[in-house]
């Protein structure tokens, strides 16, 4: 994507929020990193619990094969997210809530129906994981920690408001590092070959269990909640735009957030995928994240295996904050219906203790949640392709003709690969 120019001075207040000290250049440049941060609460949720299962359970069953995949995977993300967060600021308004305006009544809640059982996948695959890493910490029984994520998350929303947003962003971005230095170091410690690596970029499958693994990281990687919530992020830190001079500044600044922000997310799910190669394969029980972990601290020491858990802590507890954060947006948006984020929180909760009280194994619940998700990907994908192509709505800042080609290639690629996997699985190829 084109880095965005230095913007030019203007004497529009809305344009350029910041006021002239005689720095000139200086202070419109640090203006322009004010403005960063939405993409950053949205990236936690493409390295949240489900990515890490999804990654190392790929890479300790196959190896580097699927690299591929979330390269690919981490290109359509920075081009959704741009999309969905321009429609907020161009339009004021969250993508649920565009939706929700021109669905008739019986559609409108068939959609908030499929986009909450996406957001419920979303919240098992947080809570779950947050309680995995409680467990490996300090051997907590998984319900317990499950509960303990609910009740840190429920603190953490208390500063999610339109007046205390970048206390919320801060918060999260601090979380995101610990997510970045606990995933990364034993990358750094014991790096695989360039050759296996660039082998990995080669796209190419090996029968069903790799299409689930990709759509599973698919859904991992490119988050239907993610996309909903990023349009409702714009709104809340920046507020409706009354001028075109002011969106074209938040459109260039936007390019800037979601490509900083996706990288250091592209960079921790490949490091995932790459560490569970490297150090991983073929080792009995490491398709999991428990016998990861424990294989980490065989082949590293037991001190990356703390950082490793820590970084799985904080994924939980930033995602699942985020992840209520997406769900709220959706039900105000679709149902014009505002929750307490507290009780959103203690509903959405249940299903995920449930999850860790039955018994299922929980590293296959996280990779079956973002199968889940993956499938919810076209619902939102589809949609705010035609919203950010219509120039009635968008006006100059509609898609132009080349995103419009990508996004529609985006679309088939996501379709094909679910009713691949639908395929395979019904007549038990592969």
């Amino acid at each position: 994507m084109a880095t965005p120019p230095v913007d030019s001075p203007t004497s529009d207040p809305e344009a350029d929020p910041t006021s002239t000290d005689g720095a000139g250049r200086r202070t419109r440049r640090f203006a322009g990193v004010a403005l960063l941060g939405p993409a950053f609460v949205a990236a936690i949720a493409y390295v949240d619990p489900g990515n890490v299962a999804a990654n190392v359970t790929a890479g300790a069953r196959y190896g580097f094969l699927l690299v591929w995949v979330l390269v690919v995977a981490c290109a359509m993300a920075v081009v959704i997210q741009y999309q969905s967060a321009k429609l907020g600021i161009v339009t004021g308004k969250t993508l649920p809530a565009l939706l929700g305006e021109r669905l008739p009544r019986r559609r409108r809640l068939a959609f908030w129906g499929q986009a909450e059982i996406v957001a419920a996948a979303t919240d098992i695959a947080e809570v779950v994981g947050g309680a995995i890493a409680l467990q490996l910490l300090f051997d907590l029984p998984l319900v317990v920690g499950g509960a303990i994520v609910g009740v840190i998350s429920m603190a953490l929303l208390g500063f999610q408001s339109r007046n205390r947003q970048r206390t919320f962003e801060s918060i999260i971005a601090g979380l995101l590092l610990i997510i970045v230095v606990g995933f990364l170091a034993g990358l750094v410690i014991n790096p695989p070959s360039a050759g296996n690596v660039f082998s990995g970029l080669v796209p190419r499958l090996q029968g069903t269990d790799t299409v689930l693994l990709a759509t599973s990281m698919l859904g991992a990687t490119v988050m239907p909640h993610a996309i909903y919530l990023h349009s409702a992020l714009v709104v809340d830190r920046h507020g409706p735009s009354t001028t075109d001079a002011r969106r074209r500044r938040l459109v260039r600044a936007t390019r800037w957030d979601v490509v900083c922000a996706l990288v250091v997310a592209g960079a921790v799910n490949i490091s995932l995928l790459l560490l569970a190669a490297q150090n991983l394969q073929g080792k009995d029980g490491t398709d999991t994240i428990e016998g990861a972990q424990r294989a980490v601290g065989d082949a590293m020491g037991p001190v990356m295996a703390t950082v490793f858990a820590v970084g799985l802590l904080a994924s939980g507890l930033a995602s699942t904050s985020v992840g209520c954060y997406a769900g709220a947006s959706i039900m105000q948006g679709l149902l014009r219906i505002r929750l307490s984020m507290v009780v959103r929180r203690l509903v959405t909760l249940v299903p995920a203790l449930v999850v860790l009280g039955s018994g299922v194994d929980p590293t296959w619940a996280l990779v079956i949640s973002q199968v889940v998700l993956s499938f919810g990907i076209p619902f939102a994908i589809i949609p705010l392709g035609r919203l950010t192509r219509d120039r009635a709505l968008m006006g100059e800042f509609a898609d132009s003709r080349s995103l419009r080609g990508v996004a529609i290639a985006i679309a088939v690629v996501v379709v094909a690969l679910n009713i691949a996997l639908i395929a395979l699985t019904v007549t038990g190829t592969g």
